[in-house]
């Protein structure tokens, strides 16, 4: 199984908030996570003490939820790592509605980007056009209105802007470890 199948998801995380009594959504600590661990390498210890602070708890609940928080960064940071390039931003799914989806949206994407403004800018000095540009269309995105109708044509958008969002994250990570994923790398050959 990869990890994209035992990645909990939306709903999941959120109940997971909803037990420590924050109504936050898991979609703003996720983008903080996967810039995370893009630019600083975010250890498990530091990442319970960031998803403590961003649930307003001294510490995890219980056991369980601690392992499943552990696991939440262990999987984002496996598919982030992994050379197929299917990490997904954790967002609500299809049974929300597409207001709310936006709203995910949204709100992993000013997780992401306040991770990199605290980064500071002598940071991103050395990124790629691509990837600066990918970044400075997040911060337009982390602006979109969200308040839309359930439509074929906003679906389609939204879909093309989360896809967006999704190749701006990959990128940030692949440049930021060089060789991590492996994606040039092709099959051996054989002789």
């Amino acid at each position: 199984m990869s990890s994209i199948d035992e990645r909990p998801d939306f709903s999941t995380i959120a109940d997971l908030f909803l037990l420590h009594g924050s109504m936050q959504s898991p979609a703003f600590l996720d983008g903080r996570l996967c810039a995370s661990l893009a630019l600083h390498e975010l250890s498990a210890s530091g990442w319970l003490e960031e998803a403590c602070l961003g649930l307003g708890v001294e510490q995890p609940r219980d056991r369980d939820s601690a392992e499943a928080l552990l696991n939440w960064r262990r999987l984002t940071l496996e598919m982030l790592a992994d050379s197929s390039l299917n990490y997904e931003p954790l967002l609500p799914d299809e049974l929300y509605s597409l207001a709310e989806r936006a709203q995910g949206l949204r709100e992993w994407t000013l997780g992401f980007l306040e991770v990199i403004e605290d980064a500071g800018a002598e940071s991103r000095e050395g990124w790629s056009a691509p990837l600066r540009e990918a970044v400075d269309d997040l911060a337009a995105l982390a602006a979109m209105e969200t308040d839309i109708d359930d439509s074929s044509e906003n679906e389609n958008d939204l879909f093309a802007l989360t896809e967006h969002a999704r190749m701006a994250a990959m990128l940030l990570y692949t440049e930021q470890r060089p060789g991590q994923p492996q994606v040039e790398a092709g099959e051996p050959t054989q002789h």
